[in-house]
């Protein structure tokens, strides 16, 4: 690896260790895990970063991120992780549209602003199957633009819309829940 390369990693992705560990710790559930995690991406991300072009870098390594965690999960707890591909149609429909509960409602911002809940809501976003947990995170947590969530996750923006409706009516829901 030249010097040149080695300022690059330092310029582009050390800047970024924090924001990608929590990314990582959301994936998986798991400060332990999301280290194993981040450590295999700084790798990756160390290899490929003579081939990055100037562009969003937080997104670069973000996505970087992502796809490691996702293999991760892969690798080490396949059970809980669902791909969109293997659902039914009724059940891809019921993602998209928010199914039953496709009302309008109140945002999770305005849930997070509630101190005494923000435990019961952590609890919450963590109980959300893995595609909705990550695109709620990548915007609510990292205030990431829809455009850099899908470039991030590989999905349409429309998707990416539609998981964060999804996710944060099954946050309301379950925040309701927890109320009674």
């Amino acid at each position: 690896m030249t010097t040149l390369a080695k300022a690059r990693f330092a310029q582009i992705v050390l800047p970024r260790i924090d924001e990608g560990y929590r990314l990582a710790r959301w994936l998986t559930g798991s400060a332990t895990d999301a280290e194993d995690v981040m450590q295999e991406a700084c790798i990756r991300a160390y290899r490929a970063i003579e081939g990055f072009a100037e562009g969003n870098a937080r997104a670069w390594f973000l996505k970087i991120v992502r796809n490691v965690a996702y293999s991760w999960l892969q690798r080490h707890r396949p059970g809980k992780l669902v791909f969109l591909e293997d659902l039914s149609p009724v059940a891809l429909q019921e993602i998209e549209t928010g199914g039953l509960m496709n009302s309008a409602v109140p945002t999770p911002e305005d849930l997070l602003l509630a101190k005494q809940r923000s435990a019961e809501l952590q609890k919450a976003v963590e109980t959300l199957p893995l595609h909705l947990r990550e695109t709620l995170v990548l915007r609510e947590f990292h205030g990431l633009s829809y455009r850099e969530i899908a470039v991030i996750s590989d999905i349409p923006i429309g998707t990416v819309m539609s998981r964060l409706a999804k996710a944060r009516q099954s946050l309301l829901s379950r925040m309701k829940e927890t109320e009674q």
